[in-house]
């Protein structure tokens, strides 16, 4: 059976797809210059090779980006969907295993943002409901800047059960919330760990937020009453990371 294919635009989304050997790229639309800037950045390997390549002008590339209002850098590709990661198999004996779970995140920009930033901060994966994840997005693709193909996605049908049977494997649940009772940098970071996040208007969901063994807090100054959930997320992975290597 054939897997469905979609567009994506963006000259690092594309660049990483084609490098990406478990990723099925059908055909790809650039310009003269970005084939040459292709060939460039990787002049020992053709990235083209045995990929269906079209060139055409930045006006005729233009139509594919105009509804999304996104700038395609003379960049475009049809891809196939890579083969979904089982959760259950992945944590199956592994060890410090950090995963970031969202809850009602739906927006592309911000879970592009978020992937770009777990793959920068070495997360494990990322947990999310699949009826909100936007998975042929060229906004998410685009926001995420190639870390799309790096990213182990888990796209679960109830966020409840899975955090639930997460619980009973040893896995330590952390809920973000501006109200939370602890600075998350007061934590112990050890052992397997997820990190949930809520959406931007409404935070996590009440029964949600239940699942956690503890709600922690970034804090900031309080003329500002929230952070945008790429940023949280950011900062949040950025000091895990830190204290990670710092213990190694």
């Amino acid at each position: 059976m054939n897997k469905s294919s979609f567009f994506i635009v963006g000259q690092h989304a594309v660049m990483e797809a084609l490098k990406n050997p478990n990723r099925k790229v059908l055909r790809v639309f650039l310009t003269e210059e970005s084939k040459k800037n292709i060939h460039r950045q990787s002049p020992n390997k053709n990235l083209l090779n045995e990929v269906k390549t079209y060139f055409k002008t930045k006006k005729e590339l233009d139509k594919y980006t105009t509804k999304e209002n996104l700038l395609h850098q003379g960049y475009l590709a049809e891809i196939e969907h890579l083969e979904k990661p089982t959760l259950k198999e992945f944590i199956k004996e592994k060890k410090d295993v950090t995963l970031v779970c969202l809850d009602g995140v739906t927006d592309p920009r911000n879970i592009g943002a978020l992937i770009r930033s777990a793959v920068s901060f070495n997360i494990d994966g990322l947990i999310i409901k699949d009826r909100n994840f936007p998975s042929e997005s060229k906004l998410m693709y685009k926001a995420a800047s190639g870390s799309m193909e790096y990213l182990n996605i888990f796209e679960v049908s109830n966020i409840n059960s899975t955090l639930k049977n997460l619980k009973d494997k040893n896995f330590w649940i952390y809920g973000f919330d501006n109200k939370g009772e602890k600075d998350f940098t007061k934590v112990d970071w050890k052992g397997n760990n997820i990190l949930l996040f809520g959406s931007e208007g409404s935070g996590l969901h009440v029964h949600t937020s239940k699942y956690a063994d503890f709600l922690v807090r970034i804090n900031i100054d309080k003329k500002i009453e929230s952070l945008n959930i790429s940023s949280s997320a950011a900062i949040t992975f950025h000091y895990l990371n830190y204290i990670k290597k710092r213990v190694d």
